[in-house]
């Protein structure tokens, strides 16, 4: 049998055939029907909105790749420069490519300095980190006259490396403008993620852990990319109106912002510290259970249907980090509520398994981070996805600027009623 499928329009008879490819039709089908009908997609559930070769995820299967190769390989041997690139370019570097690579990454942290004394001085005392950093993320276009030159491959390729790169020092600025201490400058002879950890906790002499430096680069690549999620389409929509990279990225981050996708591993430590001790955990699934309020956080995804991949890795990652900072109090109530939820018939048949936020913030609060900084703390790795979707983006022929239609249900036509009237 042909992989097509068959629509017909009950009220006209009119009947159409295409083919099905990768589980999808096209919806110009649709439109050949008649062009006055759309199809009510709420939240885009069954909408593939463009065609993408840098992220594949399967929710059923539990399986995340970049550009074809498993997440769990790269967690394990790569670095996330390296990942990046892979993100952008399509293929793992060689050694050249990839000195060369984090040469210019590394050479490229610094930030203009009328950014830290002019703009960042401009925040009050208590902003967020992350408003900050999604305004700094904008502004940081303003600095640079060609950012607008999307269509110039080499200037597309200098903003590319130059958000890359000042991610971390924007948002170890932010966090340090914060708390009221001063700024670390970028120190060139560091890594990526020791680099990012120097320019947060230098006061005197610091020293950083290879175990800790190396488990924040795994975070980094966990959350490089993630197909089209809320941030991600954001970045798409935004750069179809052909905006700068910094304008996008400040939108996708925006995204970000919001507590439905940035904020899960803040809800994470939140309900544990809540939840208080092992002993109230048998309760607390019982309250889930029952819908009377309490809510099972770091469980479940969107897309994943089975074990979200990233998850084991964390969780591996955590126990490294602990080794170094001593564990996390409410570890313990995380694995009893882990196991619990996974032993419940409840959870099981509703395909409840823990997701990457549900260890990723007992980490981030062992190493130091507070809670206001975990979605910063994602913002950085992820922006080289949304850079790569962007850069897909522009390359496609055939996406225009996003422009989806809507089902109105408002009033019809009526009559304009003078005030005194009314």
């Amino acid at each position: 049998m042909p992989d097509t499928i068959t629509i017909t329009d009950d009220r006209t008879g009119k009947t159409i055939t295409v083919p099905i490819q990768g589980g999808v039709f096209p919806a110009a089908a649709v439109r050949e029907l008649d062009p006055g009908l759309f199809i009510y997609d709420p939240a885009y559930m069954q909408t593939a909105a463009c065609k993408s070769a840098i992220t594949y995820l399967d929710g059923d299967a539990g399986i995340l790749r970049y550009r074809g190769y498993p997440i769990e390989q790269l967690a394990e041997k790569s670095t996330y420069l390296e990942v990046a690139y892979l993100l952008l370019n399509g293929e793992l570097p060689d050694t050249t490519q990839l000195a060369k690579w984090n040469d210019d990454v590394i050479h490229h942290t610094f930030i203009h300095e009328n950014m830290r004394k002019r703009f960042v001085d401009g925040f009050h005392y208590d902003a967020h980190p992350m408003g900050m950093l999604v305004s700094a993320m904008g502004a940081l276009g303003t600095f640079y006259n060609d950012a607008k030159d999307i269509h110039d491959k080499g200037s597309r390729d200098k903003q590319i490396l130059r958000l890359i790169a000042k991610m971390p020092t924007l948002a170890a600025m932010c966090y340090r403008f914060s708390v009221g201490l001063p700024f670390v400058y970028p120190n060139n002879s560091l890594s990526f993620p020791g680099n990012f950890l120097n320019m947060m906790w230098r006061i005197g002499d610091y020293e950083i852990d290879p175990r800790l430096e190396r488990a924040m680069d795994v975070l980094f690549i966990l959350h490089a990319d993630h197909e089209q999620n809320c941030g991600t389409t954001a970045m798409r929509v935004v750069g179809s109106s052909h905006a700068d990279p910094y304008s996008s990225a400040a939108a996708a981050a925006s995204a970000l912002y919001g507590p439905l996708h940035g904020g899960a591993n803040e809800a994470v430590v939140r309900m544990l510290t809540e939840i208080g001790s092992i002993e109230n955990v048998p309760a607390f699934i019982e309250e889930v259970k029952s819908g009377n309020g309490s809510r099972l956080m770091g469980f479940g995804h969107r897309v994943y249907k089975n074990f979200d991949p990233r998850a084991t890795i964390i969780k591996k990652v955590a126990y490294d980090v602990f080794e170094v900072t001593g564990k996390n109090p409410l570890l313990d109530i995380a694995l009893k509520l882990e196991e619990t939820a996974l032993s419940d018939p409840y959870f099981i048949e509703r395909k409840l398994y823990p997701n990457v936020d549900f260890y990723s913030g007992l980490i981030y609060q062992a190493l130091g981070f507070p809670v206001a900084m975990f979605t910063v703390l994602f913002a950085i790795p992820r922006t080289v996805g949304w850079l790569a979707h962007w850069q897909e983006l522009l390359g496609d022929k055939e996406q225009k600027i996003s422009r989806p239609r809507q089902w109105y249900t408002g009033e019809g036509t009526r009559d304009y009623v003078p005030i005194t009237n009314r």
